[in-house]
Parts: C-alpha cells; structure tokens; sequence
C-alpha cells in the first residue's frame, strides 16, 4: 500500500520580502514546505494542481502581499496546435537525438549548466552554483524526476530538461542549453517536445510553472496555446487573442 499523506498536517512557512525578479519596484513573499522522501511525488503533485512550484526538496508558491500577478500556467495538450513559427522551430531541431533518462547528476550537464547560467543569468541566484548543488538539484528531490537531454549526432549534450511526472502531465522543473547555438530556438523546441510526449503518453497537461502577464521575461509561455492559468476558483482557459 502506498504512503499516505495527510495536507492538513503540512506545515508551511513564510519568506521575508526581497525585490521581485519579474516586476520592478515590487517585493516578494513565498509561502513554502518541505518534501518529505515518503510523501514527496503525492505532495508535488498534490500542490502542484493548486499553484505551487517545486525547486529541489522544497515546494513554494507566491504569496505577495499586494500583488497577485504571477498565475500558474498549464497547456492543454489536446487542443495545442503548432503555429507557424513553432513548425520552423521543429523542423530546424530534427536532427537532435532526444533521450529521457532517470535523474542522475552528472559532469556534462553540469558544464552545460555553467555555461547557460554564466551567459544568460549573469549576476543570478544560481551563478555561484558548485556541482554538490546541482547534484541536490537533481537527485535529492522527493518527486518522480526525470532528466531530457538533447543531442547533436555526434553526441555532444545541448540542452536538458528537468521534470516532474505528475498524475494528469508533466511538470518543467528547470531548462537549459548551450548557448551557442541559440539560433535553434531550444528553449521553446524543449516545450514543444514535452507538449509531444504528453501526447504520446495522454497526458492532459503540461505545466509550465508561473506566468507574469507583465514580465519580458515571462512573455514566452502564453505562445503555447490554449493554455490555461490558475484563477481562485480554478482553472480557465487563457483567452485566445490575449496578448497581455
């Protein structure tokens, strides 16, 4: 019999406030607890349906005092439809050999993972990262993880996802890739390909964490539509020809 766990015997804790790194002049708060080993992959997915985001052995949501703009965002596998630019995007990575393995750290991702940070998150959180916490990252997580590497023909590792499996799809944990070749648009194919395995395992949904309407940064994941964001009395479809 499988482990049970109990959401009314969780304990959850508050941050302090520090600068918002989606919206300037505003200040964040998360609420978050831990994932225990026994009731990890029932807990992740259990928050996760209500709005929560895992990051290591912790599981955070938002909970900003005066603001509410960060909104969970899932695409419905069913209903997505390629645009245009998401067929070139496909077709300009069909050379990549594409390869979903359990979650165990290693030296090559590593370096990819360095060179990705040190030239698209200079200054960042993660920069200072050694491969002990890459390695925590990847492998002392109470979830059911897996690791998406992405491969030239000749072996070299250019991209690699991380995800959770949940009940209903899959969760995108975190992304990276070289950057030298950021004409191929990796870090969308890695979505589409997700989207694609979703698909091929009918899987319903695959969530792509948090979205901020007014975030540059953000901007990225309303492309996959329909898609669905996280609203207090449910999920609901993200109007069509919304642009925010």
């Amino acid at each position: 019999m499988s482990h049970l766990f109990d959401p009314n015997q969780l304990q959850f804790y508050l941050t302090i406030p520090s600068p918002c790194p989606y919206l300037p002049d505003r200040m964040e708060r998360k609420i978050f607890t831990q994932l225990d080993p026994l009731d990890g992959p029932h807990l992740n997915n259990y928050l996760t349906h209500a709005g929560f985001r895992r990051s290591q052995n912790v599981i955070y949501r938002p909970a900003c005092e005066s603001c509410r703009e960060c909104r969970s965002l899932r695409v419905d596998v069913d209903a997505f439809r390629p645009t245009k630019s998401f067929k070139r995007t496909i077709k300009k990575n069909t050379d990549l050999v594409i390869t979903s393995k359990y979650a165990a750290a290693t030296d090559e991702q590593f370096d990819l993972l360095k060179r990705y940070l040190n030239s698209r998150h200079v200054g960042g959180g993660m920069t200072d990262m050694d491969f002990e916490r890459y390695e925590m990252m990847v492998e002392e997580c109470a979830s059911e993880t897996e690791i998406t590497e992405f491969r030239m023909q000749d072996g070299k590792l250019i991209a690699a996802m991380i995800i959770d499996r949940l009940s209903d799809g899959m969760s995108l944990v975190y992304s990276f890739f070289d950057p030298d070749y950021s004409d191929r648009s990796l870090g969308n194919f890695m979505i589409l390909t997700h989207i694609a395995m979703c698909a091929e395992e009918d899987m319903p949904y695959l969530y792509l964490g948090y979205w901020v309407p007014d975030s540059p940064k953000m901007a990225y994941k309303a492309r996959f539509r329909p898609c669905e964001t996280l609203t207090h009395i449910g999920w609901k479809t993200l109007p069509k020809f919304n642009t925010a």
